[in-house]
């Protein structure tokens, strides 16, 4: 696995698209995810520290989380299958028991995000959808 880290967010409006963008941690590739735009909203307030009054969903499962006793330890994005991105949460209960979840990417950053966890990458996956410029 390759740890990854959000480099930037563009928005494509000719396209009508938005694209959060990761780079190696230890490396110079680039791997663009395409979100929908209320993910990258999410993203966006937390990155600018904007805290709503009242906890969106991100915020929520977060909360949800941690009052279950648990915490995000990982977000892995595992797979692509036609140009569609897969991830996983990777979950860890006050019993050190793991739990993986199937997510979207989209998502399973925004919540990262929130939980200061770190997100990985699949070599498979870095080796078919990276870039070395974006």
């Amino acid at each position: 696995m390759i740890e990854l880290v959000l480099n930037k967010i563009k928005i494509d409006e000719t396209r009508q698209e938005q694209v959060i963008v990761f780079r190696e941690k230890e490396g110079t590739r680039l791997l663009p995810v395409v979100i929908g735009i209320s993910e990258v909203n999410a993203i966006k307030m937390k990155l600018s520290g904007i805290k709503p009054p009242r906890p969106l969903t991100h915020d929520l499962m977060l909360e949800v989380i941690q009052k279950l006793d648990a915490r995000l330890e990982s977000v892995v994005i595992d797979r692509i299958h036609q140009n569609t991105f897969y991830a996983k949460l990777h979950i860890k209960n006050s019993a050190n028991k793991e739990m993986i979840i199937d997510a979207r990417p989209s998502d399973s950053v925004a919540l990262a995000l929130r939980a200061d966890a770190p997100v990985f990458v699949a070599e498979e996956v870095l080796g078919e959808a990276g870039v070395h410029e974006f």
